[in-house]
Order: C-alpha cells, then sequence, then structure tokens
C-alpha cells in the first residue's frame, strides 16, 4: 500500500486533492468536495482538422491540452464521465475506491456523457490523460473504442508530477488499432509553451499547413529549386525528382549526382530496377547532406510474401539510414500484408512514409479500410495522352498526393508527345522545350513528377520551369489532348 501510495504522489496524486484545481497533494487524508465538472459541449472551434481531447480531474492536464489547442490551432474537448468522479472514488488509500477498482478491472469502461460531432473531419487527434497508477484512466479506453479511428494520426499525452507516461501510450494500442500512433510524451503542470510547441513540431505533423495537396505553390520555386508538397505523414516532399528506371551501374550513380548538383532532391528507384545499391551510392557521394534528399522506392509483389526481408533487402541496399518513401509498385497477393510490415517500420523510424503505385479508383477503394495509415500518395501512369482526370480529383480528395510516372510519355513515345503540334506551338511562345511545357502542366495541375534522364543536360532542364507560367487557355489546349492512351500495362 505504501508503494502504491507513493506511485500515485509522484503521478496525479487523486487524493484529497484530486478534483481541487490545484496540482500539489494536500497534506490531509480527509477527502475534500470534488468541484462541479465543467460542462463541455461540442469541440471549440479550430482549424477544423485537428482536435485536441483531454480527460482531467486536478484541470493540469487541462492546462496543458489548451497550450496544445492554441499551438496547432486545433479544437478543444474535454472528455466528460456520466458518473462524475467524487474525491472519494478517487482515494488512493482507499483499496475499494471507484477509480483504484475501475483501474484492477481490465474490462471497466467508465461510460462517457460527452460526445462529439464531425469526428470524421479530424485527421490529427491529441489524446490527454493523468497518470493513474502508471496508466491511463480505463474512461480513455473508452473514448478510443467509441469512434473509428482508422488511419487517424493519436498523438497521446499524459501529465504528472515527475513519474514518466512508462507504457501507458502503448498500452492504449489495443483500442485503436487502426490508428496511427506517435509515441507519447509527459508534461508536468508549469510546462513552458516553447517546450510543448518543439514537441509538437518534431513530430513533422500535417497540421494542414498546405493541406490541399492538388494545389502547389509554384511561386515558391525557383529554376534548380522545387517547392514541396506536405504529405499526409507531415514530411515534405519535392514536386519534382528524379527517375531512375533503366538507369544502372556507373550511369545510375552518375545521374542522381548529376541531380543533386542540379537542384533535384527527390530520387525515385525501386526495387524491380534493380538499380537501388547505385542509387544510394550516388546519395552518399552526393555531397549533400542527406537530410535533404528525399528518398523513394517500392515494393514489388514478388515480394509481398515476406515484406519484412523486402524492407530489410531495401535499407540494405540504398545504406542511407532511412526511406523517406516506400511504395507498393503495384497491386497483387498479399498487398495488404506488405503495406501493413511497411506501416511496423513506419513505427519504428526506418521509413518516414508510405503509399501506392499502379492503383486507380476500384484498387484505391478496396485497399484503404483494409490498412492502418493512409497512402501518403499514389504513383501511376499520367502524361497528356492519359491524364486520368477522374483518377486525379478522387486521390485528391482522399487526401492523397499524385506522382506521374511517364510524365513524359515513356518508352518508345516520348518522341511523339514532344513533337506534338499543340505542345511545341506553346512551347515556342514560352522560349522553353516541350518536355518543359509537359512538366509545368503536370504541376499546374498538382501532379508530381519524376522525368528520367541520364543526360545531364536535360536533367538540369527538367527542374528549370519555375520562370514561366502556362495560362488558362494552355492548360485547355492541353487537357484537350486526352486520348486515354495507356503506354504500359500496369
Amino acid at each position: 500500500m505504501l508503494l502504491s501510495s507513493l506511485i500515485l504522489l509522484s503521478g496525479l496524486s487523486f487524493a484529497t486533492a484530486a478534483c481541487s484545481p490545484t496540482e500539489e497533494p494536500a497534506n490531509t487524508e480527509e477527502p475534500t468536495p470534488a468541484p462541479e465538472p465543467e460542462p463541455t459541449p461540442e469541440p471549440q472551434p479550430g482549424n477544423g482538422h485537428t482536435l485536441v481531447v483531454y480527460f482531467s480531474c486536478t484541470n493540469t492536464t487541462k492546462g496543458i491540452a489548451e497550450r496544445i489547442a492554441e499551438i496547432t490551432d486545433g479544437a478543444l474537448h474535454r472528455i466528460v464521465p456520466e458518473t462524475p468522479y467524487t474525491s472519494e472514488d478517487l482515494n488512493y488509500n482507499n483499496s475499494s475506491s471507484r477509480a483504484n477498482r475501475e483501474q484492477n478491472d481490465p474490462a471497466a469502461r467508465p461510460a462517457i456523457s460527452s460526445k462529439i460531432e464531425n469526428f470524421s473531419d479530424y485527421d490529427v487527434v491529441f489524446l490527454g490523460y493523468p497518470i493513474w497508477w502508471g496508466k491511463a484512466p480505463k474512461i480513455i479506453h473508452t473514448f478510443l473504442e467509441s469512434l473509428n479511428l482508422s488511419g487517424k494520426t493519436i498523438v497521446p499525452f499524459c501529465t504528472s508530477h515527475s513519474s514518466g507516461i512508462g507504457s501507458s501510450d502503448i498500452d492504449l494500442h489495443e483500442s485503436a488499432e487502426k490508428a496511427a500512433w506517435k509515441k507519447g510524451k509527459r508534461f508536468n503542470g508549469n510546462e513552458s509553451a516553447g517546450t510543448i510547441k518543439d514537441w509538437i513540431e518534431s513530430m513533422n505533423l500535417n497540421l494542414n499547413q498546405n493541406s490541399n495537396v492538388g494545389v502547389f505553390n509554384l511561386s515558391k520555386g525557383e529554376n534548380g529549386k522545387a517547392p514541396t508538397v506536405r504529405l499526409s505523414s507531415g514530411y515534405d516532399m519535392p514536386i519534382v525528382g528524379l527517375g531512375t528506371y533503366s538507369l544502372h551501374g556507373d550511369v545510375c550513380v552518375n545521374s542522381v549526382k548529376a541531380a543533386l548538383a542540379s537542384g533535384f532532391r527527390k530520387i525515385d528507384t525501386a526495387h524491380m530496377y534493380d538499380n537501388e545499391e547505385e542509387v544510394g551510392q550516388g546519395v552518399r557521394e552526393s555531397g549533400v547532406p542527406r537530410e535533404e534528399i528525399f528518398v523513394a522506392t517500392k515494393l514489388y509483389p514478388n515480394q509481398f510474401s515476406n515484406p519484412e526481408a523486402a524492407i530489410e533487402e531495401c535499407l540494405r541496399k540504398l545504406d542511407i539510414g532511412y526511406i523517406d518513401l516506400m511504395l507498393l509498385h503495384h497491386p497483387g497477393t498479399d498487398d495488404v500484408k506488405a503495406y501493413k510490415a511497411m506501416e511496423k517500420y513506419v513505427a519504428q523510424g526506418k521509413i518516414r512514409s508510405i503509399g501506392l503505385s499502379n492503383y486507380y479508383i476500384k484498387e484505391m477503394t478496396e485497399f484503404l479500410p483494409q490498412v492502418n495509415i493512409k497512402p501518403v500518395l499514389v504513383q501511376n501512369e499520367i502524361h497528356p495522352y492519359y491524364q486520368e482526370k477522374g483518377i486525379v480529383e478522387y486521390m485528391h480528395s482522399q487526401g492523397i498526393v499524385v506522382e506521374a510516372w511517364y510524365p513524359l510519355g515513356g518508352r518508345g513515345h516520348t518522341a511523339a508527345l514532344l513533337g506534338n503540334e499543340t505542345i511545341s506551338k506553346i512551347a515556342n511562345a514560352h522560349g522553353k522545350s516541350s518536355a518543359q511545357v509537359i512538366l509545368r502542366w503536370d504541376l499546374q495541375r498538382g501532379v508530381v513528377v519524376i522525368p528520367g534522364s541520364s543526360n545531364p543536360d536535360h536533367i538540369k532542364e527538367n527542374i528549370s520551369i519555375f520562370d514561366f507560367e502556362l495560362t488558362d487557355e494552355e492548360m485547355s489546349q492541353i487537357a484537350a489532348l486526352d486520348r486515354n492512351e495507356k503506354h504500359d500495362w500496369y
């Protein structure tokens, strides 16, 4: 009993002072009356996509939650128990007190009276609670199990005098297995706003800064320096990259180095390209800091049955510490199994973002309900003769970035596309090449591009597309070239 008392005193200390506004424990074991619970209606307005939820008896957790909501511009919601806790309910000296019984009962799920409308609108949920006997109060499990949290990002935080968060955040995962969980953080009641802000920024959460994945801020780009789009994982990705399909050996290594020297900061590879080792070598030898480079790779369907071994092989071959983005190359048997393995590597920090390639509306709608982390990106064949207008619109509506492979038409088709009369005429009007016009057209319609080349001049040309803009009429003229003409089988 003494040990139990010490744990509680170092945690929430919810004996006689449990429902008073002060953090410090009282010096008497005489219970004090609990204050009336604060009414909590719908979440207080915020940016519409971030929700800060908390349960608090001493109001310590409330204070931290309010600071988080202010920093993130998030909505604020208090979890209110259907039956309020009294001081006697929280008396740690009484082994039969309500809180003691609940914490010792794995099945305990205290009822909640507060409700959240339009919960599906929120992408990121900060979840705050005090530490009770080294754990989150069971009412937190009630909250998690009452909602559909699939695809949500949950950021747990707790309050205590001195004890850490322990395993309290990990123990909550079973109540929301389809959510993407961030590592929890413990705060004391007087934590500064600066410390809290630093913690939030360290997670690279997508708090809807540049949340419209279908509109790029091209004014921030300059020739040799592409702007970025923020992925739903919270990481920023350059909107122009180098495709490395068909590049091998020294040609691949030198192409990667030439691209990075020209200002590229995104490189795309894949297991099927058989050049991950060369891409990794080019990155390491480029002289550009690793953290400035965004590297994407892909698992092929023949790897889906043993995805952990495949992921480890990618990490070994690239040898660049971590993978910025990993995709499934196209649908196949065990694709969900492979994706869930990638989710585990995201939790370990070895992969930062995950997505798909060659998935269309039917495949995506079937796939999404089966996974926990929403794909940040889909990479499909897109060019003026195969524009995927409906698919692009659908993916953008889901918050999924669209990236074009074969943006210049692909093997055996590039020359014909670049020689198209309409495109050539627009290129001449701007003093640009046809390739530059096509790449700019993609960016203006919100599609990321990864043109491939081993020619240093062409590589430099492909990232020199930020000093001109296509008119609405020119965009319409290129849109009219759509033939639904696919150039590969994927």
